[in-house]
């Protein structure tokens, strides 16, 4: 990088600032993570006028503070870091001001998060076999979960007629109205013009959807040079192959930064279950109205959620996604509480390994019960 950057080019504000003012007085350099390849980080430190990207590692306090995977370091993240002769280490992971982030692939009961500090997401799809409400649905959620703005792109437009892209887009502007839409053809050279007005200085933009959407092509387009690898189309299914492969946050040369994310090929929902009350409120109304309390909404009798269908007053499509998510929220809770389990069976034998004497086994018994030891020298609450 030639050009010279700011902190406040890289989405430096008065808060940052003032969190990070303890780790000041100590020295530490502030930086903002580029990369994450699960070993070490990129990240571009600032120093005065000087700024510089390097490796940077994981200290060992921040790894260990951290109670779960989603509370380490992640790409968009501010951290200070310790500047050494050999070295760079992360000392401390400033307050998120936003997180956009999903319940891990797979079985996972974990939060994975997707990028730090992110102000505007940006989902890219297409009127044609990638597009689904019940998938919008959820990026929505994890958005507003995230506290950043929602933009939708219909990617592809030239291979389908407006009137299937316009139709697309009223049913996305039906799901969310305050989501902004655009309809756009990298190969027509189409709608990237309006794209480049979100990348401005200082604000972070991610970009998410499906392999083969044309993310990585779109993002050469705005950017007017080859950032991401694009591959060449698939014959049979007319998807571009899956080019990007990590998380990196681009510095733009004219203002911006910017987030490419490897294809979703699942959205789960890293939950709570306040989110999906809220986005689902008219439904929990119908629900209140059944005539058992704890209707299931698919065969009981007396059920409101189902007679609204049948009288459409409620589309099936929601009807269906408000099961599917109730569902996978009731798989999570029990994930977490099988994962809550097996934390807790390892720390206590942590315990047992650690405690290599009297002394030591009597502090933990103290520790994890506490009635049961007060006033006692011993596990066995031997009288003094």
């Amino acid at each position: 990088m030639a050009q010279k950057i700011t902190l406040a080019d890289l989405g430096w504000n008065e808060t940052f600032a003032r969190d990070f003012a303890p780790y000041e007085e100590q020295g530490w350099k502030p930086a903002r993570l580029l990369r994450d390849n699960k070993i070490a980080y990129g990240a571009l430190l600032i120093d005065g006028d000087d700024f510089d990207e390097l490796d940077v590692i994981l200290g060992g306090k921040v790894y260990h503070d951290a109670q779960t995977d989603a509370e380490l370091p992640a790409v968009g993240d501010w951290v200070a870091v310790e500047l050494t002769d050999d070295e760079a280490v992360i000392r401390a992971r400033l307050p998120r001001q936003s997180c956009f982030s999903r319940r891990s692939a797979g079985h996972s009961a974990e939060e994975q998060v997707i990028a730090a500090n992110v102000d505007t997401v940006i989902v890219v799809t297409e009127a044609g076999p990638d597009f689904s409400l019940r998938r919008m649905e959820r990026y929505f959620m994890l958005i507003s979960r995230s506290g950043a703005k929602a933009v939708v792109v219909l990617n592809k437009s030239d291979l389908f007629t407006d009137k299937e892209n316009k139709q697309a887009a009223e049913e996305i502007r039906a799901l969310n109205p305050e989501a902004e839409i655009h309809i756009t053809s990298v190969l027509k050279n189409k709608g990237m013009r309006t794209l480049r007005n979100y990348l401005k200085r200082g604000v972070t933009v991610a970009f998410i959807g499906s392999s083969g959407v044309g993310k990585s092509a779109m993002i050469n387009a705005m950017l007017g040079d080859e950032w991401q690898d694009v591959d060449e189309v698939n014959e049979v299914t007319g998807k571009g192959r899956h080019t990007t492969t990590a998380r990196e946050l681009i510095i733009l040369p004219k203002g911006g930064i910017l987030v490419d994310n490897p294809g979703i090929k699942e959205v789960q929902m890293w939950t709570d279950e306040t989110i999906l009350r809220e986005s689902f409120a008219d439904i929990d109304e119908l629900a209140s109205q059944c005539r058992f309390h704890n209707c299931q909404h698919v065969k009981d009798v007396g059920c409101a959620i189902r007679a609204a269908v049948e009288a459409q007053t409620l589309e099936p499509a929601r009807y269906e996604g408000y099961l599917q998510l109730e569902d996978e929220i009731a798989k999570l809770k029990r994930l977490q509480k099988k994962r809550q389990m097996t934390v807790e069976r390892r720390n206590k034998r942590d315990h047992k390994i650690k405690a290599r004497n009297r002394e030591d086994r009597v502090d933990i018994q103290r520790n994890l019960k506490p009635r049961a030891c007060e006033g006692s020298d011993g596990p066995e609450g031997d009288e003094t």
